[in-house]
Parts: structure tokens; sequence; C-alpha cells
């Protein structure tokens, strides 16, 4: 079996405030073979690349596909491997139909930036707008995921789309509702991307919670892990992402520093409270090496393993933080290996 580590280019610093070849270097310095790269930091290094420009606005789809390019190189130089672009947000499920079909417009840029990063997965979070504005129908949910594959289908080269569960997305929040939309969609290049965060962070733990977890949360865990291991085929599975997140004590509640109006408390743990596995200095406690044995054990899967993280600590302003994070993401992923005996 081969597994190769890869990282997220937001894992190792915020697009506004840390250099995206900063980024690269740490990650290859470090040890990862891939990258994930995020549409933000293409969008912040277009703007880099003609400091002339604008900062303000939004890049056209030509600076795109030029910063594109010039990530590329960054990455060929640093002997890292683009895995895909993500993240393709609210999509799905739109009750307003012209953005939906503005959406459809910007993907084709995407598939031009997908073709400058010479990768072919697009990566699709589940959306997490409120309910009055995306509908749970999974008849429409489906239907534009058949639009998006058939779309990539129909190129070239084929482009890929990794749909993933997030554990605070307004319906498909769990791996199962993820694995009915991908089989009902039924295409090749269709398939999901399995995060041991988003596993484990909906039907185990709840960070409002005194406890930290659900009700009956062994229980639970044992049952969902024991259905995805006998339900999902494991060629739908494009890559992983294991990483872990703070028990936040106080509970995440309207009064916790962490708290944001309108965010469900999932969503607000998520972006300031990650942490790679194994990191207990950082309070880390999520059962990740059980899910993810049960990706690569149960399931045989094989291939790309990233470490992706969401931290506030990525936006501390330190000159280090890009190579403290790469550091801390290769020690996680070196025990991860050692742990699960993996090349």
């Amino acid at each position: 079996m081969k597994y190769t580590p890869a990282i997220a280019s937001m894992s190792l610093g915020r697009a506004w405030v840390h250099d995206f070849e900063k980024k690269m270097k740490a990650a290859s310095a470090s040890g990862f073979q891939g990258m994930e790269i995020f549409y933000e930091d293409l969008e912040y290094f277009a703007r880099s690349l003609d400091p002339s420009a604008d900062q303000n606005a939004t890049p056209s789809p030509k600076q795109l596909v030029a910063a594109a390019r010039e990530a590329k190189k960054i990455c060929d130089s640093n002997g890292l491997r683009i895995i895909g672009l993500q993240p393709f947000l609210f999509y799905e499920g739109l009750r307003d139909r012209q953005q939906h079909d503005r959406l459809i417009e910007k993907l084709h840029t995407w598939f031009d930036i997908v073709d400058a990063l010479d990768t072919d997965i697009i990566q699709i979070p589940a959306n997490f707008l409120p309910e009055d504005q995306i509908t749970g129908d999974m008849e429409t949910i489906v239907a534009d995921m058949v639009e998006v594959a058939d779309l990539g289908l129909a190129r070239a080269r084929t482009i890929r789309f990794a749909y993933e569960n997030l554990c605070w997305s307004t319906y498909v929040d769990t791996w199962d509702a993820l694995w009915e939309v991908v089989q009902r969609v039924n295409r090749p290049n269709f398939g999901m991307c399995l995060d041991t965060f988003n596993i484990a962070g909906r039907v185990w733990a709840d960070p409002a919670s005194s406890t930290g977890m659900v009700d009956d949360a062994e229980a639970a865990l044992d049952a969902s892990l024991k259905k995805l291991v006998e339900t999902v085929d494991v060629s739908k599975v494009f890559y992983i992402q294991v990483v872990d997140a703070e028990r936040v004590d106080p509970p995440l509640n309207e009064k916790h520093p962490f708290h944001a109006e309108g965010q469900p408390s999932r969503m607000s743990w998520s972006r300031n409270a990650r942490c790679f596995i194994y990191e207990t200095d950082r309070n880390a406690y999520l059962p990740v090496e059980r899910v993810a044995r049960a990706i690569i054990e149960g399931l045989g899967y094989e291939g790309y393993v990233s470490m992706e993280l969401f931290s506030r600590t990525l936006s501390e302003p330190e000159p280090d933080v890009p190579t403290t994070h790469a550091q801390r993401g290769i020690q996680a992923w070196e025990k991860f290996s050692k742990a699960l005996s993996l090349e």
C-alpha cells in the first residue's frame, strides 16, 4: 500500500498574512509531498503578482489563471504535487437559481485554474448556507451535482469532484448523507473527501456540550464506522483529511470567545480550534485514529492523506508560522504513519 503525506496551503498560515511561496518552501522542507491549494491563496497571490493593481479588487479570471501557473512553478521547484483546488463554496441546493447559474459560470474559470495547476480535483464542501437560502430536497442537490460532474467529464482531461460533508453543513452533515449523494449522482468523476474531523465532529463530538461529546458517543461512532466500512465503495474516496480538534472548555456557547453570531458552534470550533492528530498538549481529543483506521484498514483506502488544519494560530503574524505549522503537521504524519504501519 502507498500513502502520500499532503497538507493544505491554508494549514500553513492565512493567505492575507503569510506569503504563498514561503508556505510552499516550509511544506517541502518539512517533508510533505503534496499540497491542497486554497482558492483564497490564489486570489491573494494574484494580487501580489501585480502590486500596481487595485489590491481590493477581485482578480480577473485571466489574473487567477496566471497566478495558478506561477503557483504550479513554485510547487514544482519545491517538489510538491498539487492534489486539488478547494473550496468551491455554497453551490448545491440554492433556491436562487440565478446564483446557481453564476456559480456554473465561475466553475469554468476554476476548470482553467485546475488545468494551470496540473491537477484534476475540485473539492466541494456541502453547503452550509441558512435554510432560507438552500433546499434539502435531494432531487435538487443531486441534479446540481450531476450538472458539475457532467461538465467535468466533458473536458479534454476529466476533472473530478470531491464532495465533503462538513459537521455543521445545513443538510449534508454526515458521511451517510454524503454517500447517498455520491451514489445517486453516479458519475465516475464524482466522489468524496472523507475528513476525520467532520466525521468525528458530528457523530461523536459536540463542542457546545459540557462533556465535549454527544450522548452515547462511543456507541454512535462504533455503529457509524461499522456502517461506513460495510457500505462505502473505496474507489469513490478521492482523498482523505486527517485532523483533530481541541476540547474547548468552557463549552462553545454564545458567551465563548470563539462564538460568532449566526455561526453553528461546530463551525466556530472548526475555524478556531483544530489541531493535528496526537497534539494532546493542545487538548486534541477526537477519536481520529479510530476513524482513520476504518477508512484505511477497513475500506482499504490508498492515496493522499492530507493534514488539513484550520486554527486561530494561522492568523498569527510571526514569520515562523508557516514553518512551525509544517513541522507540527509532518510530526503528526510520522506518528500516524508509524501507528498504522503505512509506507
